[in-house]
């Protein structure tokens, strides 16, 4: 925090204001945000819980779960308590360096989903294409090393925009059209040039997300290749089964995510509540959905889930 030594000083916080446009509803909008926030942590803790409890879970796809529901759960209790305490208490301060962290560890942690998306990718394609070398390709070891590989890069790639954004003086309109300090959103109360800000900010978007959906985009290309070799369907079938979860996981992700970075770069025609809409889905609606996705299509998770549920 003492890196951000230029702005903290400033008694003047930013105001964020919710979703525009729509502030008279925010009352009902905090419904869904609430109850999607609790069924997440619920989901996530759960499949956290039953992992850690089960020796025969601790595999490296569960693994790649267990990193996939932290990083969810950050995701969210980045957004929905500051985003509840506007809709309900209408608390719309925020000091310079709170949005500056807020910023810092959504972008973070966002980065790092998008590395244990292209691990799991890896994972799937590693299980499909090479099933007799899987246990030694893909250990619990190894996992965990690429998941740190993936933090590292996220926290190396993410701690220049607060750093940036430190350095410039804000503009004494500090009202954010937003529920959270989207890195865009803050770079434009700024009064100096954002020429860098903005192009480190493209760069990040073109190096990381790019690389990652393109990594993504080659495993299953390998992965259908593979698949068509099989002469039996029931085995088309079971090895695409096998993809079915983390492709959805996938597109809930990324689409939103890509949506909402365009729109706010390029869609100067599209309202800002379609805009803020879509950003907050992202950060809030896979968290959700996830565990469900994985426990629904995992039928050894869901027994496990069961088993301890029933249990208790």
């Amino acid at each position: 925090m003492a890196a951000f030594n230029l702005t903290l000083s400033e008694p003047s916080p930013f105001i964020l204001i919710g979703i525009p446009g729509l502030e008279a509803a925010h009352l009902w909008i905090s419904i869904p945000f609430f109850t999607f926030y609790i069924i997440g942590l619920f989901g996530n803790f759960m499949l956290l819980f039953v992992v850690g409890k089960d020796q025969t879970l601790h595999k490296p796809m569960y693994l790649l779960l267990c990193m996939l529901a932290l990083t969810d759960i950050g995701m969210s209790t980045c957004l929905v308590p500051m985003a509840l305490c506007i809709f309900w208490f209408n608390l719309k301060g925020i000091t310079v360096s709170g949005c500056l962290t807020q910023m810092f560890f959504i972008h973070t942690v966002s980065v790092m989903q998008s590395a244990v998306l292209v691990t799991m990718a890896f994972d799937r394609y590693v299980a499909i294409c090479n099933p007799l070398r899987y246990g030694t390709i893909l250990t619990n070891a190894r996992v965990a090393k690429l998941g740190l590989v993936g933090l590292m890069r996220a926290v190396l790639f993410i701690l220049p925009l607060p750093l940036l954004l430190s350095r410039h003086p804000f503009c004494a309109n500090r009202i954010i059209p937003h529920t959270y300090c989207e890195h865009m959103a803050v770079v434009k109360m700024s009064c100096g040039d954002i020429t860098v800000n903005r192009t480190y900010g493209l760069v990040i978007a073109i190096v990381v997300n790019g690389s990652d959906l393109a990594l993504i985009a080659l495993s299953y290309v390998l992965i259908i290749t593979a698949i068509l070799r099989i002469s039996s369907k029931e085995a088309h079938q079971k090895a695409l089964n096998t993809c079915t979860a983390h492709i959805c996981v996938m597109l809930m992700s990324y689409t939103p995510s890509l949506f909402s970075y365009l729109t706010q770069r390029f869609g100067q025609g599209i309202a800002s509540h379609v805009h803020v809409t879509f950003a907050n889905f992202y950060l809030l609606v896979p968290p959700m959905l996830n565990p469900i996705i994985y426990g629904v299509k995992s039928k050894e998770l869901r027994d496990k889930v069961s088993k301890y549920t029933c249990r208790r």
